[in-house]
């Protein structure tokens, strides 16, 4: 549970899954309300438990990528009932809700 503890691992996992590598900019972009402090330490820790690949180019502005390792794909692949779940319960609290406003 440490490796996917937190509000932002498994949606930082997600968005890695669904458009591939990403640099730290377009992960930002892609997750509405993580401050750059936050992801880091969580690209940070990802990273260490073998989850994420941090890639970094010899260039000037220097380039850093992050992708999914294949243990990070076979976490999603875990992940991905858990999601469908919360999916469906989302959808059900909404419609108990709309029932209760129409009532």
């Amino acid at each position: 549970m440490d490796v996917v503890g937190g509000k932002w691992k498994a949606l930082i996992l997600w968005e890695l899954q669904a458009y591939g590598t990403r640099r730290f900019g377009e992960l930002r972009r892609g997750l509405p309300g993580v401050s750059e402090k936050m992801l880091n330490q969580q690209l940070r820790e990802l990273v260490e438990d073998d989850i994420v690949h941090r890639e970094i180019y010899a260039e000037i502005p220097p380039r850093v990528e992050y992708s999914l390792t294949p243990e990070g794909q076979a976490l999603n692949e875990a992940l991905a009932p858990l999601g469908a779940w919360g999916t469906r319960r989302n959808k059900r609290i909404n419609a108990e809700k709309v029932i209760v406003e129409v009532a």
